[in-house]
């Protein structure tokens, strides 16, 4: 019934229809009295009620009558009631009222009608500091700080001088750095340096500027403090990061009687999860406990967001279970945490129960459950969200589209990716990438960069992560071309230069042998974190380039950047790649001694091929024996590769026992065994290994090759016999065979798997023009190349 009156509550009034008398007069001081209780009351509706009421009895309003009004108005989202009320402001005649002016203001800035809160301050004929300070307040809250502080000026120009409040609003609005030292200087100048509430405030907004040291001098200069003066220092701080001086600053609040509140400790913990310092988050953790904020539902959820940033899973389910009023914001944070930490079927469980307790998911919980589905490949359980989503009539946003389309692609049902993709109204970046970054994974490169065109004629601006993810499909496959047009793309676009994309660049050069053009983005590079440098270390390493590998280490090293394992990894790769075994003995030296490095069993396998490359292939088995705690497959098979002497038979027979004891179901195992026993002509022994793979059953993956042609990319298979010029294939491949025989150009004499009896996966028709930069295989290599170089 009151909904229904609020639709036709009021009428435009041409003329006001009221007489005015003592009586009206004491009539309209006891509506508004009504008014202003049930306002502040929170009974907005039934204030407009009652000003219907008044209405109906012909009691004139007053100037105190529609402030009242108006803020019931915005309370309770009716801009329309509003219009109407002004229109009564206008017809009674009370517009040059400062104090309905400013009310009038606060309704159309609540509104975001910025332009038409302008036109009232402007048609007032009177200003005082009221109206002023709504004005103004009325920028701020919108961000244009720019005209705020333009108008600020203007008044202070029309000799109006700032109250508390006025500058308390040009605070809430988060100035910039530049603003709020101007603003400390009118504090001073205003005498408001005692006003506590202002200078939290500076507080405040220092530590939201990143002005940390101005924010201390502040604190320190404060004669009064209260919690709020602790904690905007304290969230200042954690912003930073700096954890131990948080704790310091915990323990100094105590000492001067101030106790820490849940909004302390809430900020202490975002800081943590920062760091990612796992020790000092289990203090403060029990901190909260011994303060009783234990069951705070957002404490709660920040502590878990903590645990699982130091990736604590334990503690994570402990506060999930404690808790006893879990919100959707605690089961989101538990599914999405555990995702991000590759947990993506214990998630998946997590989401199961949380619709079990009848909890509804937000679409952000359904968007971390894709996420899981995606990580899992697991289109059935994908499906059947998707499902849910479409029963439950969800109000699909642009965000959880954008996790349907990473599922399906991730499932490889890009058919699907792209439908919900084109149902998308409003695509944003994200849409793009996910689509893009889907045909690139699934190796539809083409398809990729197609769709990649069409982004940039729908005016969307590329980021980072379209060029990065662009430029790993291109590096995985040795797309030379494609992503040389990429690069020239990214300067054309005048995109952002960043470490990340400078890092996809140089690996993509790398790997596709274009080593001048790699060193050129690096150098272009200014802010070289780690991963870049072992991207180029490794390049080079990988191209004979061992010397110039061992320079850019030692470039890094004198850059002021300390070298972690994976630096480490690549300089040894690249040693162990081109015979430099001293600096790669010393490397790993260094690595305990000088970096305090412990050496993985990564980094000992590099030794061991290194040692092996270099013939010593006792001092390799010798060097394994003493580092390697369990026996690690692949080492073995290094230094089994090496055993190709009479003078190493002995040994090899020993590591080959070895590698036979260790898993009887890889073949790829027997395969190196009988590839080593061939390398010496004891065919018995080959026969044996092959022997032994039939009677377990296991078979090696096939190789596959794929050739680029003109961009065209094809891809073949050992064994394939589905390819639609099979016959050409074949008939091609024998005759190479016999080349290659005759030519004697396999590995080992007398081992001879010829390109015709193993199906060699490689075209006929690409011979003519095929290089060895756009031809890889897993498998054939030697042939292959022995191919090109005679077709």
């Amino acid at each position: 019934m009151h909904k229904l009156k609020l639709n036709i509550l009021f009428h435009p009034l041409k003329q006001p229809p009221f007489r005015h008398s003592a009586a009206a007069a004491a009539a309209t001081k006891s509506f508004n009295a009504t008014l202003h209780r049930l306002s502040s009351e929170g009974f907005h509706r039934h204030a407009l009620l009652t000003y219907n009421s008044m209405l109906k009895s012909s009691v004139p309003p007053d100037p105190f009558t529609f402030p009242t009004l108006l803020k019931a108005c915005i309370s309770l989202n009716l801009l329309r009631h509003g219009l109407l009320l002004h229109q009564h402001v206008v017809v009674n005649g009370f517009s040059s009222d400062s104090y309905i002016g400013s009310s009038l203001i606060s309704f159309y800035s609540s509104f975001g009608i910025t332009e038409d809160a302008q036109k009232v301050f402007d048609t007032m004929p009177e200003r005082n500091i009221v109206p002023w300070t709504t004005v103004i307040g009325c920028y701020a809250r919108t961000g244009d700080f720019e005209h705020a502080f333009y108008l600020y000026n203007s008044m202070l120009h029309e000799g109006i001088k700032p109250t508390s409040v006025t500058l308390l609003t040009l605070l809430s609005g988060g100035s910039e750095s530049i603003h709020v030292e101007c603003l400390h200087t009118c504090i001073v100048k205003y005498g408001f340096m005692g006003h506590i509430a202002l200078l939290n405030s500076m507080l405040n907004v220092y530590g939201k500027c990143g002005r940390i040291e101005y924010a201390r001098k502040l604190f320190e200069w404060m004669d009064e403090k209260d919690i709020v003066s602790w904690n905007s220092l304290v969230s200042g701080c954690a912003l930073v990061g700096n954890t131990e001086e948080l704790l310091t600053l915990m323990y100094r609040m105590r000492s001067e009687n101030s106790w820490p509140d849940h909004q302390t400790y809430g900020a202490l913990v975002s800081a943590i999860a920062k760091d990612g310092s796992a020790k000092f988050g289990k203090v403060v953790h029990g901190q909260i406990v011994a303060a009783g904020f234990e069951l705070d539902v957002h404490l709660q959820t920040s502590l878990m967001f903590m645990y699982l940033k130091c990736r604590n899973m334990d503690y994570t389910f402990k506060i999930f279970e404690r808790a006893k009023d879990k919100d959707v914001v605690l089961w989101t944070t538990i599914i999405s945490g555990l995702v991000q930490n590759e947990r993506a079927d214990r998630a998946l469980e997590v989401f199961q129960s949380m619709l079990c307790s009848r909890i509804e998911p937000s679409t952000t919980t359904i968007a971390s459950a894709l996420a899981a589905c995606a990580q899992l490949g697991s289109l059935k359980v994908g499906t059947s969200i998707h499902g849910y989503m479409l029963r439950q009539r969800m109000a699909i946003d642009t965000p959880a589209q954008n996790s349907l389309i990473t599922m399906y692609s991730k499932c490889g049902y890009l058919k699907q990716a792209l439908i919900v993709f084109h149902m998308i109204k409003n695509r944003d970046v994200v849409s793009w990438n996910a689509i893009v970054a889907g045909n690139a994974q699934n190796g539809h490169l083409s398809m990729a960069l197609h769709l990649f065109n069409e982004m940039r004629i729908a005016h969307q601006r590329p980021d980072s992560v379209t060029v990065v993810c662009l430029l790993q499909i291109c590096a995985s496959i040795g797309a030379y071309q494609q992503g040389k047009w990429i690069h020239n793309l990214v300067v054309r676009s005048y995109l952002e230069p960043c470490v990340k994309i400078g890092t996809a660049l140089v690996d993509m050069y790398c790997k596709c042998g274009d080593l001048d053009s790699a060193k050129k983005c690096f150098d272009r590079v200014i802010e070289r974190d780690l991963i870049l440098w072992s991207t180029i270390i490794s390049g080079y390493g990988s191209h004979g380039k061992g010397e110039t590998a061992l320079a850019l280490y030692m470039e890094l090293v004198q850059s002021g950047l300390t070298p972690n394992s994976i630096i480490f990894l690549s300089v040894l790769y690249a040693c162990s790649h081109n015979g430099l075994v001293d600096h790669g003995l010393n490397l790993f030296d260094t690595m305990a001694r000088d970096f305090k490095i412990e050496p993985e069993l990564e980094h000992c396998a590099c030794i061991v091929d290194l040692l092996c490359r270099a013939g010593r292939v006792k001092d390799a088995y010798n060097f394994y024996k003493m580092k390697f705690p369990e026996p690690m497959a692949n080492a073995l098979g290094i230094i089994l590769d090496a055993c190709k002497t009479k003078t190493l038979e002995e040994l090899r027979d020993v590591v080959a026992k070895e590698i036979s004891e260790l898993d009887h179901e890889d073949a790829g195992r027997y395969v190196q065994l009988a590839h080593s026993y061939a390398s010496m002509a004891q065919w018995e022994g080959v026969g044996k290994t092959w022997v032994q793979m039939r009677e377990l059953g296991l078979k090696k993956l096939p190789g596959w090759s794929f050739i680029d042609l003109h961009g065209v990319i094809t891809t073949f298979f050992m064994g394939q016999t589905s390819h639609p010029q099979q016959e050409d294939i074949m008939l091609v491949l024998k005759n190479l065979s016999e080349e290659i025989r005759e030519g004697n150009h396999v590995k080992h004499r007398g081992y001879i798997i010829s390109a015709y009896e193993q199906h060699l996966p490689v075209n006929a028709n690409l011979f003519r023009s095929v290089t060895t930069t756009n031809c890889q295989s897993t498998d054939g290599e030697e042939e292959v190349k022995f191919i090109v170089r005679i077709a």
